[in-house]
């Protein structure tokens, strides 16, 4: 998703401008030489770079489709009918210059894309692709409440699923509830997002750097978010968008030394003092009678702040990644979450806050 633009602008709006161009050539250095250090799982999706992205993803393994693990995503919420889903399959493997995948993902799984693919019988389709081919195995990424996450994961023989998890996300989505409940039944976890797009890593406010200077061993915080989700036994696979070579040689250089169980308690102490620097999403105002989802309205609303986060980005995720129930607009003001709120938050006027900050006309997810 974060492959390099012609330009240089790596904007989130940029990445799904159809006007924005791949940066081919550099795509193409950067994958073979993350082949070369052992890279094997490679994920793109039908609507990263408007399309673009599988193409050059496709240009970049000619010769070397043999030696990766090979992942793309049906486009869910583009799907109305059942001949969709075989159209959209079709036009990736040509678009990725293959006839088979390794693995084909529902894309981001929702309640409503959920219920709506189950309407048009996806599950059917996943079985014939195996069968034929297309496909050697399936799963689904998933952004949601670890409840409708179970729901999935009980519905059908996945092989696989991707979650969104950091140790700043620790609790939100599926979460670590989510990780544990996969593994449990027998599925491999991909994670997405270890530097929550990069926002984990830059810029750094002085209150978080101090932290991370006090620990002996020093790491940049790009290593201490991926060493935190390497560190966990129940992960298959992390991961990292990245733009650059530079980013790709780092990255090749810290996973050698990620692995479960490499952090000291001593270690892992520092990263929980730099998630309780913002709210720890402890969740106790959760469930709301109305649906709204408060934690993540308000870590939508802080990143701008914690992470000195481009007010963009956390518009395009409350707009398109929450549906209309969990959206900050949906409280009715009935003052029972403040009630139960350890931190006496004013939630009532912060939800009118995160609206009113962050909606965008015209951005609204399906």
């Amino acid at each position: 998703m974060r492959l390099p633009i012609q330009g240089g602008s790596q904007s989130p709006a940029d990445r799904f401008n159809p006007n924005k161009l791949v940066d081919e050539e550099e795509t193409i250095k950067m994958i073979h030489y993350a082949i070369g250090q052992g890279v094997n799982y490679f994920d793109t999706a039908y609507l990263y770079h408007a399309g673009k992205s599988e193409i050059a993803l496709g240009k970049a393994l000619k010769g070397y489709r043999h030696k990766v693990t090979l992942a793309t995503k049906l486009p869910v919420m583009q799907a109305t009918k059942r001949e969709d889903f075989d159209r959209f399959l079709d036009e990736q493997l040509k678009r990725l210059d293959t006839n088979y995948l390794d693995v084909y993902l529902l894309h981001g799984l929702r309640r409503q894309a959920w219920a709506k693919m189950k309407e048009l019988s996806v599950l059917k389709f996943l079985d014939q692709i195996q069968k034929d081919g297309r496909a050697r195995y399936v799963g689904f990424s998933f952004h949601d409440d670890v409840r409708i996450f179970k729901e999935i994961v009980d519905s059908y023989d996945w092989m696989l699923c991707q979650i969104q998890y950091n140790y700043y996300d620790e609790n939100y989505q599926a979460g670590k509830e989510g990780l544990i409940y996969a593994v449990s039944k027998g599925l491999g976890v991909v994670v997405m997002e270890p530097l929550r797009g990069g926002k984990l890593t830059t810029p750094i406010p002085e209150e978080i750097q101090a932290i991370w200077d006090s620990a002996e061993v020093k790491r940049t915080p790009a290593e201490w978010g991926l060493r935190w989700v390497w560190n966990h036994p129940e992960v298959s696979v992390v991961l990292s968008g990245m733009s650059s070579m530079s980013q790709v040689m780092e990255n090749v250089k810290l996973a050698n030394d990620g692995n479960p169980y490499s952090l000291s308690r001593k270690e892992l102490s520092i990263i929980d003092q730099v998630k309780e620097i913002d709210c720890t999403g402890c969740a106790y105002c959760m469930p709301c009678e109305t649906g709204v989802n408060i934690p993540a309205n308000f870590s939508m609303y802080n990143d701008m702040f914690v992470f000195k986060t481009a007010a963009e980005v956390s518009a395009i995720f409350y707009n398109m990644l929450l549906s209309p129930e969990q959206k900050a607009s949906n409280c009715i003001e009935c003052g029972q979450c403040e009630e139960k709120c350890p931190q006496q938050i004013k939630i009532k006027d912060g939800l009118k806050t995160v609206h009113q900050t962050l909606f965008r006309e015209g951005l609204q997810g399906k």
